[in-house]
């Protein structure tokens, strides 16, 4: 098995421990991350701080950081084939997936914001009196501690990583437990873009252990966690001990809404391919089909028939219908949120089970399932399964 280190101030260091990273596609381990604790934080943390305030960073005018960062692009588009193998091995989501966003829609992240990173501007407020000059400066917060999600590592690290930098702040990344081999092996790439040491930093371990005390590092300014509610709410408490502003994305329960005048095929393959590619593992997920009633019954007997359709393979196949999920631990929630449905007394028309395994696979599948005679006092419409399970409402 690989063994990654962290890193801090520019170095790959080891840790005493380390934690087991699964393929979902097989279901075993692959891997070994870091197991970091307090004092591996502090030491990122301190890296973070010394750049921003110290360091080669501090010296930075706002236009070299804009060349900085699309040299970042350039060297991500120039290893995207490498990082999406590492992602596609660390949580099983489709390699078809990732790469377009790494060549297309991620460098244009870096793009946009590099060229923005020059153009934060002040202002001059009138004050009423001739002979005072009143204007504000924007300044970047600090050390920003930057939480990312399992589901999409890649994707929300950039997302964070680029408006931050552009400001002028350094990043300690905290990856999920669950999938952290991608993100490190970014951090690795991206030392071909001549990173100052210290303005990119990661660590990886269990939330109680390494994300809690990045929360409440007393040199952390902000915190940006991508997540559950759950420990949305746990990372609001532990950072309002020092008042860390937070900027939260937490998901949700998003629906799609099918009016009696559409086209039925292209509706459902539409409501169907808004949840079920990804097994339902996005934040943007539509897990409630609000359907007309008139067209009701139709719509979903052939969404059935285009469920029934699809097969499960291994995430690098460029036809593989849907993906394994991520990690055992949401495997096994994802299957309760189907048992609880059917007691509640909604009833599955497609589905509600592990799925077969796909050839030379022994991961976590599980089927895409529809359920109907759904209301909306349901659990299963109201809270995010964030699995492959469609709710359909009348």
């Amino acid at each position: 098995m690989q063994t990654y280190q962290y890193l801090a101030g520019g170095e790959w260091l080891d840790t005493d421990q380390h934690l087991d990273s699964d393929d979902p596609y097989l279901g075993a381990p692959w891997a070994r991350i870091p197991r970091c604790g307090t004092a591996e934080v502090d030491r990122a943390v301190r890296a973070a701080h010394a750049a921003f305030s110290e360091g080669p960073w501090s010296r930075f005018t706002a236009t070299e950081r804009g060349h900085l960062m699309r040299r970042m692009g350039e060297v991500m588009v120039a290893n995207a084939e490498r990082l999406a193998a590492v992602e596609t091995r660390d949580n099983g989501k489709r390699t078809c997936d990732i790469l377009p966003g790494l060549t297309g829609g991620l460098r244009d992240s870096f793009d946009y914001y590099a060229g923005l990173a020059d153009k934060v501007e002040g202002t001059v407020p009138p004050t009423g009196r001739p002979t005072i000059l009143n204007y504000t400066t924007p300044v970047p917060y600090g050390v920003i501690a930057a939480i990312t999600a399992w589901n999409s590592p890649l994707l929300i690290a950039i997302w964070k990583l680029a408006p931050a930098l552009a400001a002028g702040n350094t990043v300690v990344l905290k990856p999920s437990e669950h999938a952290s081999a991608s993100t490190l092996e970014f951090a690795d790439v991206l030392a071909e873009a001549d990173l100052p040491p210290g303005v990119i930093n990661v660590v990886t371990g269990l939330g109680t252990e390494c994300g809690q005390p990045l929360v409440e590092h007393p040199l952390v300014r902000k915190v940006s966690f991508t997540g559950s509610a759950e420990g949305g709410r746990a990372v609001a408490r532990e950072a309002a001990a020092n008042l860390t502003p937070c900027t939260m994305e937490l998901g949700g329960k998003s629906p799609q809404i099918v009016f009696d005048d559409v086209d039925l095929d292209v509706a459902v393959y539409g409501v169907a391919g808004g949840i079920f590619p990804p097994s339902g593992q996005s934040c943007i997920s539509g897990s409630r089909a609000l359907v007309h009633e008139s067209i009701l019954d139709a719509f979903v007997e052939r969404l059935v028939e285009v469920v029934g359709e699809a097969s499960p393979a291994a995430p690098t196949e460029p036809g593989a219908h849907y993906a394994p999920i991520a990690n055992r631990p949401h495997y096994d929630r994802i299957l309760s949120h189907v048992a609880a449905a059917v007691a509640d007394g909604a009833r599955c028309v497609a589905g509600g089970g592990p799925a077969a395994h796909p050839e030379g696979g022994d991961g976590w599948f599980v089927e895409p399932t529809v359920f109907v005679d759904v209301t909306p006092d349901m659990a299963i419409a109201r809270e995010e399964v964030f699995g492959p399970v469609l709710a359909v409402l009348r």
